[in-house]
């Protein structure tokens, strides 16, 4: 890694301590760095590259926008960048879903969405309490900060974060207890000390939070819960939407219609910084101006944006793709977890493999980094090993990846003592 990174910029840096190298150039699936090194990505910009690096349908789009001389900045005005996205938005995601969402683009990263649509809850209920669970993650700016769940990222702040109300997420802690039957009680029991929230937020499949999936049928039973105490429902499809589960939105397995829905990280398709608000008409207060940004007319971003959702989104083919490759994913990775003592866990191309041994998933990943793999871990304790490719890799790079993994979990517990011997699973 070059010196100036380590001279010059932040101690706050992070991934390039994960990925010590310089990378010099990207193409789908792979990484290549200064001495031409070739790494196989299951990381994907965290989930803003679902359709791999530089994809050449979008870089073109791009290419021809920035040399026609279209406009790259704009704040909110209309540009046609902007008309010929939101046409896309609405004729490609929107009426096939039967989805009558307005579209708010705030700034153009997750938390602003997020910040967005916790302001419009309180806005337009009257009430300030705003309702997250367990391991969630929304964002690092106060507002998202306090619906997320982590010890170590919320000291970060270095003020109360106030306003939240916290439950269990689906199966945390137990599979015993019924979460959605202790939420109710919370939340009609006038003794609980929990006022009623302005919203529920939530993420279907918690990804920092260690890869937990929440049913369809626990997704249903929050949606109808919310809907009888008035309480509205926001999705952070951050993450895990534009088609990292299969379906474009993760919530459409459970075949509900969030109040709220935030978008980002993969909107744009190109890795370009975009997030939008979708949200019911009747939740649209904000008078002009009263929430703004000045990166949230990112032209590029339309541009790539709406090229991604004409290219893949005009048919199930993609989707269909992502079910056949989250089937060889899954098990690829359940022998991983036998073999080494994990559990797996995981919807389509969002999966991870849990240690009991907290240790052992940061082993991997920087062990699985020295065989050319980046692989980043989840959850409380860094304990899951996550995968997050692109969902276009190929089913042989997807299978080179694995073969390297494994390699690597081979290495990392060769070191261990003998008398320790295999990992245990994990409960």
């Amino acid at each position: 890694m070059d010196q100036i990174i380590e001279r010059l910029e932040s101690n706050v840096r992070s991934y390039c301590r994960s990925f010590p190298t310089t990378f010099a150039r990207a193409e789908g699936s792979e990484l290549f760095n200064q001495k031409g090194e070739r790494f196989i990505d299951f990381f994907a910009g965290a989930g803003a590259l679902n359709y791999g690096h530089n994809e050449p349908h979008l870089r073109d789009e791009l290419v021809k926008y920035i040399i026609s001389g279209g406009v790259t900045h704009s704040l909110d005005m209309a540009t046609e960048a902007k008309v010929e996205f939101l046409k896309a938005i609405d004729s490609i995601l929107l009426k096939p879903r039967g989805l009558d969402y307005k579209v708010l683009f705030p700034g153009p990263t997750g938390t602003n969405a997020v910040e967005t649509a916790v302001k419009l809850a309180r806005k337009s209920t009257g009430r300030t309490e705003v309702l997250a669970f367990t391991n969630a993650f929304h964002g690092m700016t106060l507002g998202a900060l306090a619906l997320s769940g982590n010890a170590e990222k919320r000291a970060g702040a270095g003020v109360p974060l106030p306003y939240t109300s916290r439950a269990p997420f689906a199966s945390y802690g137990t599979h015993d207890i019924d979460t959605l039957s202790h939420l109710r009680t919370l939340l009609e029991d006038g003794s609980s000390g929990i006022d009623l929230p302005a919203a529920i937020i939530v993420e279907t499949v918690q990804a920092e939070g260690g890869v937990n999936v929440a049913s369809d049928e626990w997704l249903r039973g929050l949606a109808k819960l919310t809907k009888e105490l008035d309480i509205l429902l926001i999705v952070d499809d951050i993450q895990v939407g534009c088609g990292r589960t299969g379906a474009f939105f993760s919530f459409e397995r459970a075949g509900i219609q969030p109040d709220i829905v935030c978008l980002s990280k993969s909107l744009s398709g190109y890795g370009l910084p975009l997030s939008l608000v979708l949200l019911r008409e009747e939740l649209d207060v904000f008078q002009p101006g009263e929430h703004n940004g000045t990166f949230r007319g990112h032209n590029l971003a339309f541009v790539t944006g709406r090229a991604a959702l004409e290219r893949y989104w005009q048919d199930d083919e993609l989707s269909t793709s992502v079910r056949e490759k989250a089937a060889l994913a899954r098990s690829k990775m359940r022998e991983l977890a036998e073999e080494f003592g994990g559990t797996e866990r995981g919807l389509g191309l969002i999966r991870g493999i849990e240690f009991a041994d907290p240790e052992m998933a940061g082993a991997i990943s920087r062990e699985a980094f020295n065989y050319g793999v980046v692989m980043e871990t989840a959850g409380p304790n860094d304990e899951v090993l996550k995968l997050l490719a692109p969902l276009t890799i190929s089913d042989a790079v997807l299978l080179e990846g694995f073969e390297r993994v494994e390699k690597a979990m081979q290495t990392v517990v060769s070191r261990q003592s003998p008398k320790a011997g295999k990992m245990k699973v994990s409960a």
